[in-house]
């Protein structure tokens, strides 16, 4: 992926991987735009970063997504990139009663959003000779945590959806890339400094060295061995993986 010299939008953008990633791009040289549901916040983040810019967006509301859209169309006709990172991760419970509420909240951000934002833009990035969508999905896309057992399964769906974008799209000029962050130390869970979190300095500067090749998918080295997980032993590996943390629970606020 060609580095400097795009025009990004990054849903999600004001804290976290996203507040991350967009603050490592706009260094770059790259015009970024970020997304994000509180103006204040939005405005905070870009103040004083000339080249970067905010835009209201609930990821959640499929006609907000269409406003944000024509937005970014009209006033950066140059974008070419971009990065579907806005997620949420509530904890739930798959052995007993999740309720209505967590179940929509979480696949309207983490499955619908990134595929209505994309079918929002895609006529535009099509356009673009050199266009990007990276979707970030994560490592529990291939082994899911069972206490985000909805939001685990919107991102093996993410997961799924993102191949056969990349298939469908073959043809033109957009290329479509995933990221699988492990755990990070950011605020999606509990920001909690705990030693099996990820630094995110080190998340994303490992992340952006993968983004500048041309690997279809930008996985951290320590996961690997968790993104070749499935097959025949699958069960015994998602059940040890989860055990795991039941024994050494992850902290929540």
């Amino acid at each position: 992926m060609r580095m400097t010299g795009n025009t990004i939008f990054i849903t999600g953008g004001t804290s976290g991987i996203g507040r991350a990633l967009a603050e490592a791009f706009h260094k770059l040289g790259n015009t970024v735009i970020i997304g994000g549901r509180r103006k204040a916040l939005l405005d905070e983040v870009v103040a004083g970063k000339p080249g970067m810019h905010g835009v209201e967006l609930d990821i959640t509301d499929p006609a907000h997504i269409d406003r944000a859209a024509s937005r970014l169309v009209e006033q950066f006709p140059e974008l070419n990139v971009l990065i579907n990172n806005a997620g949420i991760m509530p904890f739930d419970d798959a052995a007993g009663e999740i309720k209505e509420d967590v179940m929509h909240a979480t696949i309207a951000t983490n499955l619908l959003g990134p595929i209505r934002m994309t079918s929002a833009l895609i006529g535009h990035l099509k356009s673009q000779p050199n266009a990007v969508i990276i979707n970030n999905t994560s490592v529990l896309a291939f082994v899911p945590l069972a206490s985000t057992a909805v939001y685990s399964a919107t991102k093996a769906a993410l997961h799924s959806y993102s191949l056969s974008q990349r298939f469908m799209l073959r043809e033109t000029n957009v290329r479509v890339r995933e990221i699988a962050p492990p755990w990070v130390n950011t605020d999606l869970i509990y920001k909690s400094g705990d030693p099996r979190a990820m630094p995110l300095d080190a998340f994303i500067a490992e992340t952006m060295a993968g983004l500048a090749t041309d690997a279809d998918e930008v996985i951290v080295e320590s996961v690997k061995p968790m993104r070749d997980n499935p097959g025949a032993q699958e069960h015994a590996l998602v059940h040890g993986f989860n055990q795991a943390l039941v024994d050494d629970p992850i902290p929540v606020a």
